[in-house]
């Protein structure tokens, strides 16, 4: 057990960071829900309405201490009533439960007044998927007669092949790839590695992108993508360069984003028969309900067929 001093609050971001593998900005976001919460506990609604002027207090152990389940549900309910989602909601809870089973596991706190707290009700979205004839205009749409347009049709075609996320795009290594077998090595959420699959389409991509890759810049580091001088890109630079094509080939299409990208590699895999345990694998998901959205996707596109072609639909 650590030894946790007085108002050590940094025992828990370490736990996060080492313990738990979070990235930087997830441990951000958990430090910040905490501070918003403490806030509210010491100074109640002021908490909701501080300017970037006006600096938050650091969360700290007294305060999550005297907190009782009735502040954590009016806190719940003020991320609400001042334009919250219950998304939002879920995730401040979320954090705060985290940090209060911590230090009752430490032996620093007695019990955890979040524990009973229920969380809002989440919405089930169905993600935006793309249908074939979309997803081919949009890798078509860089000029591949130019070192940064074979690069960008070898990011498309990576991101549709693999199914892999944004952030892991952006990490992945000359040393990643496996392009004969149509395989990489790609680290994905709490730095955890799995293997992802390229099709013949993203293999071929990326062989013309790397014959061109010294073009641009120089680059003397082994990251797979890099920009027109040479660095690596990264992941806000990978959605830009997927919201830009999106603009110039779907223009009828909103927030087309890398996960687009991602939920129509699932939707499509399922479409075609893969078993849900082999897409869960793919994706990088820990639990198969993360999976089973794209079920229901799949079930609404089969009743969107069926209306529009059977007679007596």
């Amino acid at each position: 057990m650590a030894v946790i001093h007085e108002n050590d609050i940094h025992a828990f971001i370490a736990y996060l960071e080492v313990e738990r593998g979070f990235s930087a900005h997830t441990v951000r976001a958990y430090f910040n829900d905490l501070a918003q919460f403490c806030d509210f506990v010491e100074n109640g609604a002021e908490a909701f309405r501080r300017t970037e002027e006006q600096p938050r207090p650091d969360p700290s152990l007294d305060i999550l201490r005297k907190a009782a389940r009735n502040e954590v549900r009016a806190f719940l309910a003020h991320v609400r009533t001042t334009g919250g989602s219950a998304r939002t909601s879920a995730r401040k809870l979320a954090a705060i439960r985290s940090a209060y089973k911590f230090y009752v596991r430490e032996g620093v706190l007695d019990d955890s007044p979040a524990q009973a707290v229920k969380p809002p009700r989440l919405p089930r979205n169905l993600p935006d998927v793309l249908s074939i004839p979309e997803v081919t205009a949009l890798i078509e749409a860089p000029d591949s007669s130019e070192p940064i347009g074979l690069r960008d049709r070898a990011i498309l075609e990576t991101l549709y092949s693999s199914g892999i996320r944004a952030a892991e795009c952006a990490g992945l290594r000359l040393a990643s790839l496996d392009l004969p077998n149509g395989m990489m090595v790609v680290l994905g959420k709490r730095r955890k590695e799995r293997i992802a699959h390229l099709g013949s389409f993203a293999v071929k991509a990326i062989y013309g992108y790397l014959a061109v890759r010294a073009e641009l810049g120089a680059p003397t580091h082994d990251g797979l993508f890099v920009n027109a001088r040479g660095g690596m890109l990264t992941t806000r630079s990978i959605q830009r360069i997927i919201e830009r094509y999106a603009m110039q080939a779907l223009p009828h299409r909103r927030d087309v984003s890398p996960h687009t990208l991602r939920h129509t590699f699932a939707t499509h895999m399922l479409d075609a028969g893969a078993d849900l345990r082999v897409v869960q694998e793919m994706l990088g998901h820990e639990s198969l309900s993360s999976t089973q959205i794209y079920t229901h996707v799949s079930i609404e596109r089969i009743r969107e067929v069926y209306r529009g072609a059977h007679p007596h639909a």
